[in-house]
């Protein structure tokens, strides 16, 4: 007990451990990025002065300087417009054939607005030309790297969401087989003991009627035995007739049920035939209508229909109960969900694991109205 809370604790620190460092790569892309805006700013700053030189050394028939002519020739990245006074405009780093669309470059001096604030080249206050410019190839790359950490960070979460929903669902079928093998041998013993027990009152002269109802009870934990053993274990599927062993799973509970409940039965003239193993469906059967009496508190309306499809079959289980949420209509089916006072929320849970997990079927709430009841459908393929 104590090892798995220490290995689930590591369990835990390992994953908050990794989202943190994920997080802290993801503000430092942030902060690098903001960083590498202004410094492309700063550098565009320089780049207009140089400009501002170069038309200052025109209208003065002036040399301009060498550093200046450094400047505007180093710039080799990042994509500019300059639109001069006149309204004509040249273009740095975007290639010839782009920079002869008009269409392209009005769309472009409108991305690059909304990118970085338009930089003007004034020189006696006049605006000679305005230079509009946008992020480099490097730049724009880099706007996508925190998306691809995000992404990750998703990524990340889905794996370690799945790794202990499997890790979880892992422990709870060893908890069920364990259990299940478990019971199945306790009954075992007193079972053998009672099958010789009912032989010797049989050379007693003790009432035939005595010994038939022991003996229906000693079939009753057979059954009971058998279903125990082949949960704890992957089950043996066979073809049955599913209408066959749906009846003759409710006319053994309608003959040991309330006289209040109202039985009511609607199936196909012609036979099912389905995989199914009957000890566990017969159980799933059964979980189902004890949960929908239990649910009418002992008194109502209960019916169990087969609808026939092509490649399905569907078996609904109807109760006129106190209903369920819609919110908990998947929740009914976790391990120790109960809304009874003294139940331990197994019914259920089991009857899913034996339609899902050993019959690759489908069970779920097809409806419910709260103070009205619940349907509750199983869904098999037909063998």
């Amino acid at each position: 007990m104590i090892f798995t809370t220490y290995k689930n604790t590591l369990r835990w620190i390992m994953i908050v451990a990794s989202f943190v460092i994920v997080s802290l790569i993801l503000w430092n892309t942030y902060v690098f990025f903001q960083n590498f805006k202004a410094e492309e700013r700063s550098k565009m700053a320089i780049w207009a002065q140089a400009q501002k030189e170069l038309s200052k050394s025109t209208d003065l028939n002036q040399d301009i300087g060498e550093l200046s002519i450094e400047i505007l020739q180093s710039n080799k990245t990042t994509p500019m417009i300059i639109v001069n006074q006149d309204g004509s405009f040249d273009s740095n780093n975007i290639t010839e054939e782009k920079s002869r669309d008009t269409l392209y470059i009005n769309k472009l001096i409108s991305r690059f607005q909304s990118e970085y604030e338009p930089i003007e080249v004034i020189y006696n206050n006049e605006v000679l030309s305005t230079i509009y410019y946008g992020n480099s190839a490097l730049l724009n790359k880099l706007k996508y790297y925190p998306l691809a950490l995000l992404l990750i960070i998703i990524l990340f979460s889905a794996v370690v969401y799945f790794f202990y929903r499997s890790n979880k669902n892992a422990s709870q079928n060893k908890l069920w087989s364990g259990m299940a093998k478990e019971t199945a041998h306790q009954i075992g013993t007193p079972l053998s003991s009672l099958i010789g027990w009912a032989e010797i009152l049989k050379a007693e002269d003790v009432n035939p009627s005595y010994i038939v109802e022991i003996e229906k009870d000693v079939d009753r934990l057979k059954t009971i035995t058998e279903r125990f053993s082949k949960i704890g274990s992957v089950p043996s599927l066979e073809i049955a007739d599913i209408v066959e062993e749906t009846t003759d799973s409710f006319d053994y509970l309608k003959v040991r049920s309330s006289s209040l409940v109202h039985f009511e039965m609607n199936t196909p003239d012609q036979k099912i035939p389905v995989y199914l193993n009957r000890q566990l469906y017969s159980w799933a059967i059964e979980n189902l209508v004890k949960n929908a009496i239990d649910a009418m508190k002992g008194r109502g309306k209960l019916i169990i229909d087969i609808v026939e499809l092509e490649n399905t079959v569907k078996v609904r289980v109807k109760d006129s109960g106190k209903g369920i949420l819609k919110k908990d209509y998947t929740k009914i089916f976790e391990p120790g969900y109960t809304t009874k006072q003294r139940g331990w929320g197994l019914g259920l849970s089991l009857t899913k694991r034996i339609i899902e997990d050993f019959h690759n079927g489908k069970i779920k709430v097809l409806h419910s109205e709260m103070g009205k009841g619940t349907t509750i459908q199983i869904s098999l393929k037909r063998a």
